[in-house]
């Protein structure tokens, strides 16, 4: 590993001299990785290859859902159900235990949605995706002309289904994550390469948000999956790997990888692992500081 550093050093947060392990390969373009805690196991979607995939130590790799209706981002709500976001039918669902899919969102005021991408899930329940229009494009979607006059950001009640855009205004939104104490909302803008901050407020309402940083460097990618680690730090895919941002916005370095990174997650017991899916890849390397566990 290569890892471009500011003063504040990277390499108290990944070790310098760590080493990338390949997990799965073969693939056509891997996204959406989700660690489950309660099997010990790494859910991740092939976006043209219409499945979602399991893999485990022990097992190795498996489909877990085919076809997948081309899933993108993959989470679980506060009762450990999968939501996916589905390219194929502009949707996002939930799979219940027996297996059945729920459509959780696929409208806004009868309009189908763009194509439903990243997903999180409040503490409270409320369900929030982006929902660009990438999965109305050969290879990773359905050909089809957007309904929609935006590309924005949605909020989901878990109990009325009410949906909601908060916000309307990105060129094309993608990764989105929570801060620790949820009052803050990270949005970023892959078309726009920047990372946006927005206020989350007591009804679920957002300010207009602001431009929180800048995903710049050399090398393949774009912004795209975000997540925060245990200590606050944001991680964000874009040019050249992993961009790693501690909690005022500067840029500590970038986690190089030997193909242009999608996504990510943590895993493991002490979920000291980085699982990265990067093109027909899924990666593996060990981190200093843990993630920020999912309920499963």
């Amino acid at each position: 590993m290569n890892a471009r550093q500011s003063p504040t050093r990277l390499v108290d947060i990944v070790d310098a001299g760590m080493a990338f392990e390949v997990v799965a390969d073969g693939l056509l373009f891997t996204e959406g990785p989700l660690w489950d805690a309660t099997r010990n196991r790494l859910l991740f979607s092939d976006i043209p290859g219409n499945t979602i995939y399991q893999w485990d130590e022990h097992a190795g790799l498996a489909p877990f859902r085919n076809p997948s209706n081309m899933a993108n981002g993959l989470t679980w709500d506060r009762e450990g159900r999968l939501l996916a976001c589905e390219h194929a039918t502009s949707r996002v669902t939930r799979q219940e235990a027996d297996g059945r899919l729920t459509v959780i969102a696929h409208a806004l005021d009868g309009t189908a949605l763009n194509s439903p991408n990243d997903i999180v899930v409040r503490s409270d329940g409320t369900i929030w995706f982006t929902d660009p229009t990438y999965g109305r494009s050969e290879y990773y979607g359905v050909p089809r002309v957007p309904e929609l006059g935006f590309r924005g950001v949605y909020r989901v009640e878990p109990d009325s289904g009410r949906i909601t855009a908060v916000a309307n205004d990105f060129a094309q939104p993608n990764g989105l994550c929570f801060s620790a104490d949820e009052r803050r909302l990270y949005v970023n803008d892959t078309e726009r390469m920047h990372i946006r901050a927005f206020e989350v407020h007591a009804d679920g309402t957002l300010d207009q948000g602001r431009v929180w940083a800048n995903v710049a460097g050399t090398g393949e990618g774009a912004p795209d999956g975000m997540k925060l680690d245990r200590e606050g730090h944001l991680y964000c895919c874009g040019p050249g790997g992993v961009h790693v941002f501690d909690e005022g916005a500067r840029p500590i370095g970038v986690i190089e990888t030997p193909a242009p990174a999608a996504n990510f997650t943590w895993g493991g017991a002490d979920l000291r692992s980085l699982y990265v899916t990067a093109s027909a890849t899924v990666l593996r390397f060990s981190v200093r500081v843990p993630g920020r566990a999912h309920r499963s």
